[in-house]
């Protein structure tokens, strides 16, 4: 690809990622007594009047340019723990009423679980003081999350106002 109106140069993408390290060799060998060798961000400038075009292989350039989204559908970036950065979907969340707190969670989960068997196993209930929350599912993508979110609000309208979509590190399969 090439950017830029006037009269210009091209550089190699690797060359300009180098310029940095070019102008410092360029300033040690000025500074050493070699005054006759220009820096080369000097040279460049003057050869291009300013104008830089910088030309982008298409393949480097859909990698650069990658929604970070479409790249977790495209790669598998799991920790050491074996999780990756996905979503859950939030069904509880309260820390009002402290002595029925851990027993209100886990019946929600066991709701959702009992309607829908395919969350077996994907119930997360924990404590972080002073509220406990209730996350189902591992999804990788919000899409997905979403649209798990929109079923099971229609099938438990008593409490859909408290359910969201929120990140999370997830366990994949």
């Amino acid at each position: 690809m090439t950017y830029g109106l006037s009269r210009h140069i091209r550089i190699p993408v690797l060359v300009a990622l180098l310029l940095p390290g070019w102008a410092l060799l360029s300033f040690s060998q000025t500074a050493s007594g070699d005054a006759e060798k220009p820096n080369i961000v000097e040279r460049i400038q003057e050869e291009s009047g300013g104008k830089v075009v910088i030309e982008i292989e298409p393949d480097l350039l859909d990698i650069i340019l990658t929604d970070p989204e479409v790249s977790i559908k495209k790669k598998d970036t799991r920790d050491a723990s074996g999780r990756m950065n996905g979503y859950r979907i939030q069904v509880f969340s309260d820390g009002r009423n402290q002595s029925s707190l851990e027993a209100r969670a886990k019946a929600r989960g066991n709701a959702i679980v009992a309607r829908f068997p395919k969350y077996r196993g994907q119930v997360y209930t924990y404590s972080s003081a002073p509220n406990w929350y209730t996350r189902i599912g591992n999804f990788r993508t919000e899409e997905e999350a979403r649209k798990a979110l929109d079923e099971l609000k229609r099938s438990f309208p008593g409490f859909s106002s408290e359910m969201r979509v929120v990140k999370s590190k997830i366990n994949v399969r």
